[in-house]
């Protein structure tokens, strides 16, 4: 009888014979040749899939997109947004128009490019948003995620002279009824190479720009207008806010990492940011706010060559409070104007500043450390107070404090309590009453003829509970 012929049977009768014909290999051969793959590609750079070198430009009018403020261009957007993203990246195209649109998300490789004379706006109905969980005021709460988010994407940026425009119809922060925090109007959480440039937005009620566990952040010649926070920069790192024009409700920008036992425990720091060249004006608290949700700590911040034009509180915050923990430190501010700030250039409150979280951190290490805070070459008009530095505790001090090369007018000087190494030297302001320096418990240089401050009023301390578990 003849055999019928196999293909598969013959591939591994083949190979049978191949490995028939083989040397044997000791377990010190293998073990060798294991070593050699690993001195060739350590982990670190390990060979990855290759990435797909294409780059599309892609324009939503071809998707269907209408832009006439009547339509809905969600889905004629979105489906440009995800196939430069399966096609391996590139450019999708918004041209002049006004596009009405729900919630959008871009994906790693991708680049939204707004021209000049096109708007995106966010529709009104909250439906039109995903629930998810959102960082809150430090916390992680369930709200709807930005009107333009990325997630977990890399290398995705937004360009051009267009505009996005959150919804006025959507009002205030949280929802009343069920506390559900409202959409920022850009958010980026967990992302790598963000980069956006040129665009003017407009938000309403809600936070502008919220990036959240992000690395390589870039906001470059843009203009922030909104009812709110303008740029919150939340547990990120590697931040560059350059040659920008504010003009919000609250802080123009605002750093933050967390609120109390959890964010402590989560742990993500807010480091390594630059501002530079932007001019701010804010009609409800400060041009720059540090804090008050510090629990991950705040560190490396250089702030320079800005304008502080308008502020409802002082033009810089610098704020958290006994039960947040962690640190801020190594905050450096260089070359500022400073005018219409209606309580003053400076404050520092370490004390009290903020609601307290319902899982504070508790005992002495829920005492937030500062160190190191340089304030150089400011000049200030007409502020009702230069410096307010007294609500830092004693049992922590402000460890460096130094401020120099300040010229203008205030209403009254300095005040300081519980630093050690201050440095003052050439302030040289006019027009204040009282006393230019007060002090209580501080140390260093360039106090001769200060006056008593009156301590600050100390919080009562947080006993210590069971530790605290993320749930």
């Amino acid at each position: 009888m003849s055999r019928i012929f196999s293909p598969r049977r013959e591939f591994l009768r083949r190979i049978g014979q191949c490995l028939a014909t083989l040397p044997l290999s000791s377990p010190l051969r293998i073990a060798d040749a294991q070593t050699s793959v690993k001195r060739r590609f350590p982990a670190s750079s390990a060979p990855s899939h290759p990435k797909i070198k294409i780059s599309v430009a892609l324009n939503v009018r071809d998707f269907g997109a209408r832009g006439d403020r009547v339509t809905k261009d969600t889905l004629a957007v979105q489906q440009a947004l995800d196939r430069v993203n399966v096609l391996g990246g590139g450019e999708v195209i918004v041209p002049a128009g006004e596009y009405l649109t729900g919630a959008l998300v871009l994906r790693s490789n991708t680049t939204l490019r707004l021209e000049e004379g096109a708007t995106l706006e966010g529709s009104s109905d909250l439906a039109d948003y995903a629930l998810t969980q959102v960082r809150w005021e430090g916390r992680w709460v369930k709200g709807y995620l930005g009107y333009i988010s990325a997630t977990d994407a890399d290398n995705v940026s937004i360009l051009g002279k267009g505009k996005i425009v959150g919804n006025t119809a959507i009002k205030g922060r949280v929802d009343r009824q069920t506390q559900v925090r409202h959409p920022a109007l850009l958010e980026f959480t967990h992302c790598k190479n963000i980069r956006i440039e040129d665009c003017f937005t407009q938000q309403n009620d809600m936070w502008s720009i919220h990036p959240v566990y992000c690395e390589n952040v870039s906001f470059k010649n843009m203009t922030v207008n909104g009812g709110a926070d303008g740029i919150d920069v939340d547990s990120s790192k590697h931040v560059v806010i350059d040659n920008c024009i504010f003009s919000t409700g609250d802080d123009c920008i605002s750093l933050k990492s967390g609120r109390g036992a959890e964010g402590s425990a989560i742990g993500w720091v807010t480091e390594d940011v630059r501002i530079s060249n932007c001019t701010f004006s804010d009609g409800h608290w400060a041009c720059i706010g540090i804090g008050s949700e510090t629990s991950a700590g705040i560190r490396n911040v250089h702030v320079d060559h800005c304008k502080c034009l308008g502020a409802l509180t002082f033009a810089i915050y610098i704020k958290t409070r006994v039960g947040r923990g962690a640190f801020i430190e190594d905050i450096w501010m260089n070359d500022l104007e400073v005018s219409d700030a209606k309580q003053g250039f400076l404050r520092l409150n370490i004390l009290d500043s903020g609601k307290q979280d319902e899982f504070p951190v508790p005992g002495d290490a829920g005492i937030p450390t500062v160190r190191n805070f340089h304030f150089s070459n400011i000049r200030v008009t007409d502020v009702p107070v230069l410096v307010d530095a007294v609500s830092i505790h004693p049992g922590k001090p402000l460890d460096g404090f130094a401020l120099s090369d300040v010229t203008g007018t205030c209403g009254k000087g300095i005040f300081l309590a519980n630093i050690r190494h201050a440095a003052l030297k050439n302030i040289r302001v006019t027009s204040f009453s009282g006393a230019l320096l007060n002090t209580h418990a501080v140390t260093g240089t360039g106090l001769a003829g200060a006056v008593p401050a009156e301590p600050p009023k100390l919080p009562d301390s947080i006993p210590p509970e069971k530790p605290y578990k993320l749930h």
